[in-house]
């Protein structure tokens, strides 16, 4: 058996289901970063040409990053991401880009900063009812999520 890598606390997995809480696509201001294959992906999806969904829906990056972010609404729930729908489905939380999310949204909740240290997950946990219920996450797959996490 390999030694206990220290930077990977979890090699025993950790646990996640998603709630459809919208908890991950809410809060203090910030970023939903895409790539260019994605921000087509997303204009597609909603049968507008890129540059129409680009002025409506994206902004540039600023204050260090780089690139395209998805636009932010302010709600009750904090800045909610222009896609979160919370009122088709009473009680839950939807992406209306579910099928092409940007990779930031996909690789949720196994960030770098999250897995950083068993403490900081359990932070991030505060704020996500999803993770540390539902099935166990094997450590192979988490590491292939934590490393498609954009920069």
């Amino acid at each position: 058996m390999p030694p206990r890598n220290a930077s990977e606390w979890y090699e025993d997995g950790l646990r996640f289901e998603c709630t459809m809480c919208g908890a991950c696509c809410t809060g203090p201001p910030g970023y939903v970063a895409f790539n260019e294959a994605e921000g087509r992906a997303m204009a597609a999806h909603l049968g507008l040409d890129e540059r129409e969904f680009y002025r409506r829906f994206a902004h540039r990056m600023t204050h260090g990053k780089r690139g395209w972010s998805l636009n932010e609404v302010e709600t009750e729930h904090g800045n909610d991401c222009v896609f979160l729908d919370r009122e088709s489905e009473p009680g839950m939380a939807l992406c209306r880009l579910h099928e092409v999310r940007p990779t930031q949204c996909r690789t949720w909740p196994w960030w770098p900063e999250n897995l950083k240290t068993e403490r900081a997950w359990n932070d991030a946990a505060k704020r996500c009812e999803g993770m540390n219920r539902g099935p166990m996450v094997r450590v192979e797959d988490i590491r292939i999520q934590r490393d498609r996490t954009p920069a």
